[in-house]
């Protein structure tokens, strides 16, 4: 067939690009722009036509091979969730996929500080996914409610007690807690005493003091 013929039974149907072989860049672009998924079939397709398949729909970045940072970051744009079909994305990307929501942090790989710090600010739930969590995401976290507090391991001083200063209650998610933290438990509620394990003398006579 003609090239103008290729472009005609394209326009008719857009599966008929997995039987043409060689099709010329007319007849590739024109099979993309009426389907994106004709993409699976076109190799080595030209930067124009990964952008305009992504374009379409942001699937197709799953049968784009070395996709330019340009197609990656259209993708992730479109829609986050393409960001597990993109390897080796870029801090931009995975900033891009974090910003649109924080839960796509579990498909990023080895994400930096800021990329962690960008999740955990859209919400608190994000230190779960996070190995390792620095200070900084620790008390960003604690900051947003008391309650991460028993997802975070090994906590500093300072984030177990921003996090009973919240709330009390949050003395029972702690390990070992000082006697710093048992006192400001029970400064706050004295039945806070049945939560501590091993408490103080000291503790106890405030629980005492603050029960009458």
């Amino acid at each position: 067939m003609t090239e103008d013929e290729q472009i005609k039974e394209v326009k008719k149907n857009w599966c008929i690009m997995e039987f043409i072989a060689n099709p010329s860049k007319k007849v590739i672009l024109e099979a993309v722009k009426r389907h994106w998924y004709s993409i699976q079939w076109i190799h080595n397709p030209s930067e124009e036509v990964k952008l305009e398949a992504v374009k379409k729909n942001w699937e197709a970045i799953q049968w784009i091979h070395n996709p330019s940072e340009e197609v990656k970051l259209m993708a992730v744009k479109k829609n986050w969730y393409s960001i597990q079909w993109i390897h080796n994305p870029s801090e931009e990307v995975k900033l891009e996929a974090v910003k649109q929501i924080w839960y796509s942090i579990q498909w990023i790989h080895n994400p930096s500080e800021e990329v962690k710090l960008e999740a955990v600010k859209q919400n608190w739930w994000a230190i779960q996914q996070i190995h390792n969590p620095s200070e900084e995401l620790m008390l960003e976290a604690v900051k947003q409610t008391w309650y991460s507090i028993q997802w975070i391991h090994n906590p500093s001083e300072e984030v177990k007690l921003m996090a009973v200063k919240q709330n009390w209650e949050a003395i029972q998610y702690i390990h070992n807690p000082s006697e710093e933290l048992m006192l400001e438990a029970v400064k706050q509620n004295w039945e806070a005493i049945q939560r501590i394990h091993n408490p103080t003398q000291k503790v106890k006579d405030m629980a005492n003091w603050k029960s009458t």
